[in-house]
């Protein structure tokens, strides 16, 4: 199970968000800072979000994103990119400027068939993020343009659509989870992973070491499948944990 370390921007500094909250978001200065400290520690992967490009579909921080992917190509490091991504030429423009993953949200979520569509000319490079609330009785509901509208679309019908498409992964972010450090809806990650063969990046919820390894152990309980990845963002920000003990902790799934 890999590493991925979130550097999300907003306004051109590096924040976190709880709950998926625009009001309720904190700042961690300098993102390019952030990114050298990350991959200098041996992150394998930043996973990078523009988070005024998730609401509004312009990429207002398109230059700091890129000089982002230098500072993690530099290290050695790759790069997953999402957050606005809602025209062809915006994705097209990242993975021509070396980003390694593009990550489609709400575009992937209104037409499954263009994230379809944009994963067969860039086979496994481009993810789609599985973004989720938990609605009263417990059923999993979609959010879209950045966490701030619900999609009313089945999650089961929107994977099965994805089946045989070369996607990279599904990063399933739990938003009820996201930035408050109380641990992972492994009960979510467990459905995705038995309704889909696809990759499956884990993300929300990650408060220390000890959470790391209980997905790098995970095993969903019809398939026995394992997660390939995990975004931890706000335990490394807020020095909870450091780099080299979340890559320990990861490798805990052998």
């Amino acid at each position: 199970m890999e590493l991925f370390a979130a550097v999300d921007v907003m306004g051109g500094r590096a924040v976190r968000l709880v709950k998926g909250e625009f009001g309720a978001s904190e700042t961690f200065g300098d993102p390019l800072e952030l990114a050298g400290q990350f991959v200098a520690a041996g992150a394998p992967w930043l996973h990078v979000v523009d988070l005024d490009a998730a609401r509004t579909g312009e990429p207002v921080n398109r230059g700091l994103v890129l000089s982002l992917v230098d500072v993690a190509h530099r290290a050695g490091a790759r790069v997953e990119v999402g957050g606005g991504l809602r025209r062809r030429e915006d994705l097209d423009e990242l993975l021509a400027g070396e980003v390694d993953r593009v990550v489609l949200g709400t575009v992937a979520i209104e037409d499954p068939d263009l994230a379809a569509q944009h994963a067969a000319r860039h086979p496994g490079r481009v993810a789609v993020g599985f973004d989720y609330r938990r609605a009263q009785n417990g059923a999993l509901e979609l959010a879209l343009r950045g966490w701030t509208e619900r999609a009313a679309l089945d999650p089961a019908e929107l994977l099965a659509a994805w089946a045989d498409v070369p996607l990279a992964s599904v990063v399933v972010t739990a938003i009820d989870r996201d930035g408050t450090r109380e641990g992972p809806d492994t009960e979510g990650l467990s459905w995705v992973l038995d309704v889909t063969d696809l990759d499956v990046v884990a993300s929300g919820g990650v408060g220390g070491a000890s959470d790391l390894s209980r997905l790098a152990r995970l095993r969903s309980p019809g398939k026995g499948r394992s997660l390939t990845g995990v975004v931890v963002g706000r335990a490394l920000l807020d020095g909870s944990m450091g780099v080299g003990e979340a890559i320990a902790a990861c490798a805990a799934s052998g």
